[in-house]
């Protein structure tokens, strides 16, 4: 009897534990997200975080990125009003928690997650949540119900473990924050980033057959808008190396946008001085 108690005391607990974690979700949902249709097999899902690509197959689903952890619901509510097939794979562009935020959902519905192995280091020295099980040095092929994606390391750029995620079948690359659609680059010190590789690591992707580039935030672009990306780069790279010049404590006061559709502040402030240091050395 007193272990039927204990029992059913347990299961109290829980249910109250869920109903305040609807309550609080109910009382501050998630921001709407919204999917397009970018290519034949090719969806995307932007809003709240990073933008999420999705491809059905005939054995399941092949997802990249996948927001933060409370959009995982409304992210497979998506995918479910294409398909009935499970997701089968997550392919992470980098470890940042806008784009690996529902891997810990995802793992425990039974996906497998792949990321470039200096993005799950990163992800572990962050103590983050939704470690994926598989890594890979350069390259990473996924092939499911007869179609092909591949994730591709192509050096250095947002942080040390960016991959471009390539839909041969499509013509579609999902770029990660190798690319942002409009907005000033975010360079990530504290995880490798690189100002003066980027525009090199671009020129890489552009090497791929491809009309359609999806960027990690802001809407899907076309390759031509990529290609502009390489000398935007290269623009900012020589007024922040400038800027440096006259110190870097103060350098992000010094570095004007405005002529690029850009303004400075936030995350693009909170790397300058890791862009002064390497680009000093």
């Amino acid at each position: 009897m007193l272990m039927r108690k204990e029992i059913v005391l347990r299961l109290t607990v829980a249910a109250l534990g869920l109903a305040g974690l609807w309550l609080a979700w109910s009382q501050n949902p998630p921001a709407p997200l919204t999917m397009q249709k970018v290519s034949e097999n090719v969806y995307v899902i932007v809003g709240d975080g990073g933008n999420v690509a999705f491809m059905p197959t005939s054995e399941g689903v092949i997802l990249v990125d996948d927001k933060f952890a409370q959009d995982a619901p409304e992210i497979v509510a998506k995918v479910k009003s294409v398909t009935d097939k499970p997701i089968r794979y997550v392919l992470n562009t980098h470890q940042h928690g806008d784009h690996t935020g529902g891997n810990e959902a995802l793992l425990a519905a039974n996906a497998e997650i792949i990321i470039q192995k200096n993005a799950r280091a990163n992800m572990l020295a962050g103590k983050q949540p939704g470690l994926p099980r598989i890594t890979f040095n350069e390259e990473a092929q996924v092939f499911l119900g007869g179609k092909e994606v591949l994730a591709r390391y192509l050096g250095r750029g947002h942080t040390n473990g960016d991959a471009v995620i390539y839909f041969p079948s499509e013509r579609v690359l999902h770029a990660g924050d190798l690319f942002v659609n409009p907005g000033p680059p975010f360079v990530d010190g504290s995880a490798g980033a690189s100002i003066k590789e980027w525009s090199k690591t671009i020129e890489k992707a552009l090497q791929y057959d491809f009309d359609v580039v999806i960027p990690g935030h802001g809407p899907v672009a076309k390759k031509a808008d990529l290609v502009k990306w390489v000398q935007t780069m290269a623009t900012i790279r020589a007024r922040v190396e400038k800027a440096c010049a006259g110190g870097a404590a103060d350098a992000a006061k010094r570095i004007d946008l405005k002529d690029l559709g850009m303004s400075g502040g936030g995350m693009f402030d909170r790397g300058v001085p890791g862009m002064c240091q390497e680009l000093a050395q």
